[in-house]
């Protein structure tokens, strides 16, 4: 039965529970009402949110390269040149995705960037930190693991499906993520061996990467594994995904040193035998990393190459300290949830940053090695009563010794 034969007063709107006779028109449903001033609030609402889906990607250009970099200043100490790059190279990127329907003859093509440093200078965290700071879908995949189609192993076209997860099943989403892909330096060809179930040469992984890196529409899985021919696909267009590529790329200082010293011999060559492994990496060239094991033509596709170097003690202090997100304020928040206080006194840090610079692991080697001072005193803590705070020393890194507890005072 209607309302119209049930309600005394008239029919109502079914949202605002106004009467048709103080407003200027009622639209009837199959089970209500909507009068005229909620369909124009309900076409304002709509009109808004595809207004604002439609315009995400412009978006993203608002921050300029420099505000790009400020914010990664607050999670990545140091590597200034490579942050700079990167935030000019993010930049245009997205600058490029949001005019990308203007009509014009001048065509740009997408900036890839190749990051080159030792393992825990923050190469996947720069990664991490700018798909965060875009608020854009984020996907890291592991080149050791990609194999070439045909082969055991993961198909280079799974780096698209995790991305695809990360933007919540939103094509549109993914086609303007951030993938990292670590370890880009071990699937170069320097292998001899063959294998009939295993590409381990790397040329037939660096082909399939290519394809996805400069631009093309791969049909997916959606949620993974191998292809068939009753399973569901995907197109993602990868032509405005930015690819930020990793690695070591351990011995490629040599490659270089070769090409400097131009076969020379005597004074000449000592002395650029002397160089650092960092001073040598920065006149790294592409000539170089074809020589190192990839094919010319997916160097030409990482056009942008940014150095990072190994960390010194001074920086890894500071990351202990100063990061939005350090090791410390981490653990700190922790004892803040029991209304205790952690402290580190000076000579604790540096303790811990000596001990750092001899596994050689960069700012890695800090979290295990907060891992393992921490786990007795996480243990114990919260069995004291009436802790008010914690002090770890330099006794406690080195000796073992016990982090100073001190208790409430009673009051009288």
């Amino acid at each position: 039965m209607s309302k119209r034969t049930t309600d005394p007063k008239g029919i109502r709107c079914s949202f605002c529970g106004s009467f048709e006779k103080d407003v200027a028109m009622m639209v009837e449903g199959q089970t209500g009402y909507i009068c005229d001033l909620c369909v124009f609030s309900a076409n304002d609402i709509v009109h808004e949110n595809l207004l604002n889906h439609s315009t995400q990607t412009t978006e993203l250009v608002t921050q300029k390269p420099a505000d790009i970099k400020r914010e990664l200043d607050n999670y990545i100490i140091g590597q200034e040149y490579a942050k700079k790059i990167v935030s000019v190279a993010v930049y245009n990127h997205y600058k490029r995705i949001a005019h990308k329907n203007d009509r014009d003859e001048v065509e740009l093509e997408k900036t890839n960037i190749l990051l080159l440093g030792p393992t825990g200078t923050g190469k996947t965290l720069i990664a991490r930190t700018l798909a965060k700071l875009l608020n854009v879908p984020f996907a890291i995949a592991d080149a050791t693991v990609l194999t070439e189609a045909g082969y055991v192993g993961e198909d280079v076209e799974n780096i698209l499906v995790r991305l695809y997860q990360a933007a919540n099943y939103d094509v549109e989403r993914t086609e303007m993520g951030i993938v990292y892909i670590d370890e880009i330096d071990k699937i170069g060809k320097r292998d001899s061996n063959v294998s009939i179930t295993r590409d381990v040469s790397g040329e037939g992984v660096q082909q399939a990467l290519l394809k996805i890196l400069e631009g093309t529409v791969s049909n997916i899985p959606p949620k993974g594994g191998r292809k068939h021919p009753e399973q569901p696909l995907v197109s993602i267009n990868t032509s405005n995904i930015l690819f930020i590529c990793g690695g070591a790329f351990n011995g490629i200082e040599e490659i270089i040193q070769r090409r400097l010293a131009g076969g020379g011999i005597g004074f000449d060559r000592d002395v650029k035998a002397k160089l650092t492994r960092d001073e040598i990496l920065q006149n790294v060239e592409p000539e170089d990393l074809i020589k190192f094991g990839f094919i010319p033509e997916l160097v030409g596709r990482l056009p942008m190459t940014a150095l990072l170097h190994e960390h010194t003690e001074k920086a890894l202090l500071s990351i202990l300290r100063e990061p939005k997100n350090s090791i410390i304020r981490q653990y700190q928040k922790l004892f803040e949830m029991e209304d205790v206080k952690l402290e580190f006194r000076d000579d604790a840090l540096r303790a811990i940053v000596k001990i750092a610079l001899k596994k050689h692991t960069g700012a890695r080697a800090l979290r295990s090695i907060m891992e393992r001072i921490m786990m007795d005193i996480m243990y114990e803590t919260p069995s004291i009563k009436n802790i008010e705070s914690v002090t770890v020393s330099r006794a406690v890194i080195e000796g073992g010794a016990k982090p100073l507890y001190k208790k409430v005072r009673k009051t009288a």
